[in-house]
C-alpha cells in the first residue's frame, strides 16, 4: 500500500451518521487501486463535552448494524469519489 499523505488524508473520504453512531469512510491508494476501510464510533456526551468511543452496547448494535449497510452500499455504488462535505 501507498503510504503517501496527501492533503485529505486526516479527513475521511465519506461519513455515514445516524443518531449517536457514525461511520467514518477512509480511501486508502494501493498497488491495485483504492481500497475502503470503515472506521465506526459512538458519540456520547460526558458533561457539555462531546466524546467518542468503539464501544457499543446492546441497543446500539440494530443502529450500527443500519450505519454499517449505508457504508457498505456509498462503497459499492461507485461513489467513491466523492469528498465528504465538511
Amino acid at each position: 500500500m501507498n503510504n503517501q499523505s496527501n492533503s485529505n488524508s486526516n479527513k475521511p473520504t465519506h461519513e455515514v451518521r445516524l443518531g449517536v453512531i457514525k461511520a467514518a469512510v477512509w480511501k486508502n491508494e494501493g498497488e491495485n487501486g483504492p481500497r475502503y476501510n470503515v472506521k465506526f464510533s459512538r458519540l456520547y456526551r460526558e458533561g457539555n463535552q462531546w466524546r467518542t468511543t468503539e464501544s457499543f452496547g446492546r441497543d446500539d448494535l440494530l443502529l450500527l448494524a443500519k450505519v454499517a449497510d449505508q457504508a457498505h452500499s456509498w462503497i459499492c455504488s461507485g461513489h467513491t469519489e466523492e469528498v465528504a462535505a465538511a
